[in-house]
């Protein structure tokens, strides 16, 4: 399986994943990144540097795969505030 890192760039600040995860693809990669954020948002809140914060998911090899803006991961939650019958 290949491994991905997913770094988290915050303006001119690159935060790098060492370490990184062995998913099947980049869909999964895609679904693991947004997950993150929300975790991120949850216990940080929304501050005006986070939602300006991206996740870069790179490969082995160094090369991005995808890069996962937190708003996008917001803009993507089920709405809330729908009364549910």
């Amino acid at each position: 399986m290949p491994r991905y890192f997913f770094n988290t760039r915050i303006g001119d600040e690159l935060i790098v994943d060492p370490d990184g995860e062995d998913l099947r693809n980049p869909d999964r990669a895609w679904e693991v990144a947004r997950q993150m954020i929300l975790e991120v948002v949850k216990s940080e809140g929304t501050q005006r540097a986070l939602l300006e914060a991206v996740i870069e998911v790179t490969d082995a090899d160094g090369e991005i795969v995808l890069e996962f803006p937190f708003t996008e991961a917001l803009l993507d939650l089920p709405d809330q505030s729908a009364t549910k019958h």
